[in-house]
């Protein structure tokens, strides 16, 4: 389980990097207009990746100390 929970959080990690890459290369090219869209979505960026490393850390550390016991 705990293997599949990393896959899934790598997987959505990877879908908002493309997202906020298309985001970014679309302000480039002056397509969208990004006053504060970059800023927010940094923070966005930023909330979901520490989540993710708590999550990580949490299944990591308590699931698998939990299963090394019961051995």
């Amino acid at each position: 389980m705990g293997q599949t929970v990393k896959k899934i959080a790598s997987y959505l990690l990877i879908g908002i990097v493309i997202l906020v890459t298309g985001v970014s290369i679309l302000a480039i090219w002056d397509v969208i207009n990004l006053e504060r869209v970059f800023w927010k979505t940094t923070q966005s960026l930023f909330v979901v990746f520490i989540a993710s490393v708590v999550i990580l850390f949490i299944t990591s550390v308590i699931i698998n100390n939990d299963k090394k016991q019961e051995r």
